[in-house]
């Protein structure tokens, strides 16, 4: 474990990933390894901006502000997480900060907690028989909190240790938002099928 001075010079002392070798030359001034992790991981990044902000022009701005944070911010990398995941945190804080300035409303967390958890039954069943484009699209329609969620948990792969550092919430709302942002996505899924039925 690092201990709290410990700056990604000696992280990478330690066989470093390829991720953490491209921010070390990050660090060291290398604007390629910045191009190249912006090919890496600069689409995962966008479609968790996205999750937050729904407004495409402006995911991209905060992605391009994003890349220059991680320019200016690469040398304080400590290694604690991945550097997609610590690059996620830093578009988040971006998307939040915007959305702070223009004021958009926060969905409360007790509103996601109420809801009921997802369990077997027709709501899983839609989920199972939907393609992808069904999916994505039905997630669209789902309130910011459910859609970023259900973006970090499966379309950046994060672990819910890893969702709950960049959310900055106990793992346990992790777990409550990720079960009622299920249900939410299955019930609507759910609602298109039937609707789709009765034509």
């Amino acid at each position: 474990m690092n201990g709290p001075d410990q700056s990604i010079a000696s992280v990478g002392a330690v066989a470093p990933d390829r991720d953490t070798g491209l921010l070390l030359r990050v660090a060291a001034g290398d604007a390629g390894a910045l191009a190249e992790l912006y090919r890496r991981h600069g689409q995962v990044v966008l479609s968790q901006v996205l999750f937050v902000v729904d407004d495409r022009a402006l995911g991209e701005e905060i992605v391009q502000d994003t890349m220059l944070a991680v320019w200016r911010q690469a040398a304080t990398f400590r290694g604690e997480s991945r550097v997609r995941s610590w690059m996620i945190a830093i578009a988040r804080r971006q998307a939040r900060d915007r959305l702070r300035r223009h004021r958009l409303r926060e969905v409360e967390d007790t509103t996601l907690v109420n809801q009921p958890s997802p369990g077997a039954g027709p709501e899983l069943v839609a989920l199972e028989r939907a393609d992808v484009a069904e999916v994505a699209a039905a997630i669209q329609t789902l309130g910011r909190a459910h859609r970023e969620v259900l973006g970090l948990v499966f379309a950046a792969d994060l672990t819910m240790a890893e969702v709950a550092k960049i959310l900055e919430i106990p793992i346990g709302t992790v777990k409550s938002r990720l079960a009622a942002a299920r249900t939410a996505l299955c019930r609507t899924l759910d609602e298109k099928a039937k609707k789709g039925m009765s034509r």
